[in-house]
């Protein structure tokens, strides 16, 4: 029979972990807070739409980012996510680990010349913003907006991690599970992508719209 002394750590279940997730998102309530958790789930890919895959593909091209995902993807999936909001060039977030941890990532707004860049390469090629935001476009366009360098996605330069957890890595498990929230987050509102990065998504079919008016006789 194993024997584990009085000072060794405990294992703590997944149950046990969901729990304390599920009493924290609780206590944000009686704080004021209105939480946005991410409920658990147990299907193998994170993310199910174009846009979440695409956004979690991206981040896994990331080789700094590698050895530190896979205990990100087993937080979000056991929904130990407590809360994750999205706003333009933020992301604000609380994990449940072995306390609360308040999680903050800053993301560089797509820069005035990329975005201009990225609708005129787009121009004539979107149907609808429905197409757009069901990802049912040409797989031209749909290399355009995803492009590692030119598209949407930020670069790692372009993010800022903040957690007050003690971990002293540049990324640890409670950001992982955060930036994979965000790819299931896309999967319901993927126009929160564009917010994030400062643009306007109904633009890339208005250029489209603008370019098909003729000028009256």
């Amino acid at each position: 029979m194993p024997h584990y002394d009085d000072d060794s750590p405990r294992y703590i279940t997944v149950a046990e972990r969901q729990a304390h997730a599920a009493k924290k998102v609780t206590e944000l309530e009686e704080q004021g807070h209105t939480p946005q958790p991410i409920k658990a789930f147990r299907t193998k890919k994170i993310a199910q739409s174009f846009w979440g895959h695409a956004w979690c593909r991206h981040l896994e091209s990331y080789s700094d980012y590698e050895s530190r995902l896979p205990p990100g993807r087993s937080y979000v999936r056991n929904g130990l996510v407590c809360h994750l909001e999205i706003r333009s060039g933020c992301i604000e977030a609380f994990v449940s680990g072995s306390e609360l941890y308040q999680i903050t990532i800053n993301i560089d707004q797509l820069s005035s010349e990329k975005w201009g860049d990225l609708k005129k390469r787009c121009s004539g090629k979107i149907g609808s913003l429905i197409e757009l935001l069901q990802g049912k476009l040409s797989d031209e366009v749909m290399a355009l907006v995803t492009h590692p360098e030119q598209g949407l996605f930020p670069d790692p330069q372009e993010i800022r991690l903040s957690c007050d957890c003690p971990d002293y890595a540049d990324l640890c498990k409670h950001l992982a599970s955060v930036l994979y929230g965000v790819g299931i987050r896309l999967d319901d509102q993927p126009e929160l992508l564009f917010l994030l990065r400062g643009v306007d998504h109904e633009e890339l079919t208005e250029t489209d719209l603008s370019d098909s008016i003729q000028q009256p006789l």
